[in-house]
Formats: C-alpha cells, structure tokens, sequence
C-alpha cells in the first residue's frame, strides 16, 4: 500500500522515498514468455517542503506515443522537479502494448476498461488492481495523457465530467485549446479516480503511434500551468505565455461517411466550420464518383479520421453542437 507518514515520508511499493530525495521504482507484476522480467519505471521526485503529491501518467494504451512524449518532456525538463509536495511520473503505464505499439495488454483486454482491476483476473486487471492499491491512494491530483486510436486524430483537449466541480476548475487552469464535458466511462481510470474522490484531468491530443511536437507543447504547457498554481513549479523554470481561454464543449457529434471510397479531408482539427461547408470529398478507385462531405452543423471540429479509405458509415469527423462559457451539465460526446 502506498502511504505518506506524519513526517513526510512516502513509502510507495515497499520502497522508503524521504523529502528532498529523488528515486526510480521499478513495477513488476509479470514477465514475458521468455521469463524475462519487464518493468514499469515510476520516476518520483520530492521537495523537502511538503506539499500535494501529483500523479503523472501516460501510456495507458501502448500505442499512444504523444502521451509518452508529454511526460518524457517533463521529466527531461526538470518540469517534475517540484518546489513543494512531490511529482510522481509514469511515462509508459502499459510497458506490454508500448512494445509492440499496440493499444492493448498481451491478453486483449484494454487497461482503461479494467479498472480498479481484481487481484485474481486477467493480467490487465491484475495490474490495474495492483496500481490503484499500491500507488494511487497517495495521489491529491492526476494528469493522464491521451490520444486518438486508430486513424483519428484529436484536438488538444482535457475531458472532464460536467459534475466534477474540482476537476472543471484544474482545466481552466491547464486551459488546453479544448475542455470537453465527457462523462465517466465505467471501468476506467478516470471512473476509479473519481470514485477514491481524487481530481483528475484527462488529455487527448494527436493521434495514435505518431508524435506531433503541436500537441505535446499543449500537453507540457497545461501541465507547468497545474504545478505552477499549486506552487510546486520551480523558479527555474519559465512559465510559458498565456494562450486564450479555452473552448468549452458541452456537445459534439460524429460526421459518418455516406459512402464506402477514398478519403480527402479538406479543413484541420480545432478548426470552426459552418453548416453546408464542404469539408472533405469521398472518391471511388476508378475516378467515376467525387461525393462531397458537408458539415452539418456549425461548430468546431474536435476529430478528424485520417485514414486514407473508409467505409459507408465510419465516423469522419467530431464536431462541437454548442460552445459556452457556463459550467452546467450536457451530454457528453458520443462514443464511436
């Protein structure tokens, strides 16, 4: 179990981590075929000065590489060196798919579907139990970062439940270019942070298996926003400009293609289109069919499929229904 004592002391996976100090814990929970051990790094840095314990996590699925990115960044930055308190960092939770790029555990089941896991299940939810037994209990925050699956890419944005008051505010505070209302899947680990009553903000930016240096700046400087108003960022560190306030979301819609063809995309993710525009052309192999795809409503485009060739029916595009600028609760964005 991991704790934190009256003096300050962290104990996290049986290993002792004093104020002021700085330590790599190696996770191991299983090996692969060939008995070799495969290990998930935890990079915790302390301050002498108590303070908030921040969790950091990337990788839930193996193949979203800009999560990982994000948080290599940090580490790398010194970003996770805090004034106060302590930064817990897990570059890549699921070692397994990140080494295959695969968004899975080798058991097919996906961790973000697993959670809070049970100690006798299957590996992904042997792990998950074990992560939220034995390091998320000391966490006051989360940072989770994300990206689109598949072909999809997403627009730099923080999810968060419409009912979630504390996690809404740290948002504003990261203030991505997006906040979208998302209610909580089940079985997630946004669901689990949620039920244990600690914040969590969850980031999507980019695409599956590709780094994009746009979408990781988003990331790393939402962040330094988050440690910076808790007071744990370091005076070194320059704390970068302010951007403008970002877009509430309360509802979006998927866009499905009408036709089975090539796909050519023709406006970029985050951009505002208008109903009727003509924002992408399905064509046939053969060059004896051009079908024009247009927006059908006003609103910003939150996701774009990428994928050269698509079938009748597959989400093309995410567009926002509304924007505002209250806090009230909408529905949340439909899932694919």
């Amino acid at each position: 179990m991991a704790t934190l004592d009256k003096n300050n002391t962290l104990t996290l996976l049986g290993e002792v981590i004093p104020p002021g100090a700085r330590k790599t814990i190696n996770f191991n929970l299983a090996k692969l075929y060939t008995t070799s051990t495969v290990e998930v790094p935890i990079i915790v840095e302390r301050s002498k000065k108590p303070g908030p314990i921040v969790l950091i996590t990337s990788g839930i699925h193996g193949d979203e590489i800009n999560g990982v990115e994000i948080v290599r960044q940090l580490i790398s930055k010194k970003i996770n060196k805090p004034k106060i308190g302590t930064v817990i960092c897990i570059p890549v939770v699921n070692i397994f798919g990140f080494l295959d790029l695969k968004r899975a555990f080798p058991d097919g089941r996906d961790l973000n579907r697993v959670f809070p896991g049970n100690p006798r299940g299957s590996l992904a939810s042997r792990f998950a139990y074990q992560f939220v037994k034995k390091i998320l209990p000391v966490a006051d925050l989360c940072l989770d970062f994300h990206t689109g699956g598949a072909s999809r890419f997403n627009v730099a944005q923080v999810r968060i439940d419409p009912l979630d008051i504390v996690s809404t505010e740290y948002a504003y505070i990261f203030n991505a270019p997006f906040t979208l209302y998302s209610k909580t899947i089940p079985k997630s680990y946004r669901a689990t942070c949620s039920r244990l009553g600690i914040p969590i903000l969850l980031f999507e930016g980019g695409k599956s298996k590709v780094s994009d240096k746009k979408i990781a700046r988003y990331g790393v400087d939402g962040a330094m926003r988050v440690l910076d108003h808790l007071g744990m960022l370091s005076s070194k560190i320059a704390l970068p400009g302010t951007p403008p306030p970002t877009e509430l979301i309360e509802r979006t819609q998927w866009l499905r293609a009408s036709y089975s063809g090539l796909l050519h995309v023709k406006v970029s993710c985050g951009e505002h289109v208008t109903k009727g525009q003509h924002i992408a052309t399905i064509t046939d192999p053969y060059g004896k069919f051009r079908h024009p795809v247009k927006a059908n409503q006003d609103g910003f485009v939150i996701n774009v499929n990428e994928a050269s060739l698509v079938y009748q029916g597959d989400a093309i595009f995410n567009i926002s229904r509304e924007k505002t600028n209250s806090h009230g609760q909408s529905e949340a964005e439909e899932e694919i």
